[in-house]
């Protein structure tokens, strides 16, 4: 097994009121195999990704990664363990935008000191994997989503980690960048053989998937291969634009709360709420491109 979770419990504490992500939560990943988690926000799926992945830490419960048991790993530990171990994509793509995509390829392999000579090797190899060698000296500004998402997943690839975690990696794109990007994940399980575990909440994203688990109150509600598999939520594209938008106005109402309440700054504020506002309008025009008015 790639990845092993039992009885895994996460609670955060908010003010006075404890909230409990994940309930007992019971898994297994083969080596090589291709799982996506789905389910209605707040249902935990994040919140296991990062544990999995040494982001978190679980306030009980057993995770074992490959050979190595995450649960039981100091800090230092865990560092190693992330750099070692698991490649994170994340919806956000987390590229430096003065970089260049090689560079930001490149930058993971700097930060272990490993020799140039390896490292433009890697990134020569890599930037073939993810179809980017016409782009490779354009900086983030200059690229698509969809491109940068696969240059975010290129460098999730360059430490040769045997587990990829994607957290939302199709979250701010097109449906067409959207297809892509899972395509090379894809290949990425298929042809390198990385164990691959996706948080989504497309169901046409899930299905490239051999296994797809929902996730719902912080366990496993079902555990289905893709073929037949009824996926609860909305059932056209345009009902999956409209679900989105609505969570971006749930999370912009939040943000505001939050802003008035003094529990961030003015500058995180208007920097959160401005990413928002421009997913949203990416939302509400592929809306308006299929003639629905929202």
């Amino acid at each position: 097994m790639a990845v092993v979770v039992k009885d895994l419990v996460k609670i955060y504490t908010v003010g006075k009121v404890e909230v409990q992500a994940l309930r007992g939560f019971n898994m297994t990943v083969e080596k090589g195999e291709m799982v996506s988690l789905i389910g209605p926000s707040g249902s935990g799926k994040t919140t296991l990704l990062n544990i999995i992945g040494g982001l978190d830490r679980a306030s009980a419960g057993y995770v074992k990664v490959f050979d190595t048991e995450v649960t039981q790993l100091n800090p230092a530990e865990l560092v190693e363990f992330r750099r070692s171990t698991v490649g994170h994509v994340f919806q956000t793509m987390n590229l430096i935008p003065t970089l260049t995509a090689v560079e930001n390829i490149e930058l993971p392999m700097m930060a272990l000191g490993v020799a140039k000579a390896e490292r433009l090797r890697r990134v020569e190899e890599l930037i073939d994997v993810v179809g980017l060698r016409e782009r490779m000296g354009h900086k983030p500004g200059e690229l698509s989503g969809g491109e940068q998402q696969r240059v975010a997943l290129a460098a999730a690839l360059t430490n040769d980690p045997p587990l990829v975690l994607a957290d939302e990696p199709t979250g701010e794109l097109d449906t067409v960048n959207a297809r892509i990007v899972v395509d090379y994940l894809s290949k990425v399980n298929r042809e390198m053989g990385k164990t691959v575990i996706m948080v989504t909440h497309d169901p046409a994203v899930a299905r490239v998937s051999d296994r797809i688990l929902r996730i719902q109150d912080g366990v496993i509600r079902t555990d289905v291969e893709p073929v037949g598999v009824e996926v609860a939520g909305p059932a056209t594209y345009a009902e999956l634009l409209r679900g989105r938008i609505a969570e971006m106005d749930e999370q912009l109402t939040t943000l505001e709360q939050r802003f008035r309440e003094g529990k961030m700054t003015g500058n995180e504020y208007v920097e959160r709420q401005t990413r928002l506002k421009e997913t949203r309008s990416v939302l509400q025009e592929e809306l308006q491109r299929l003639g629905v008015v929202h």
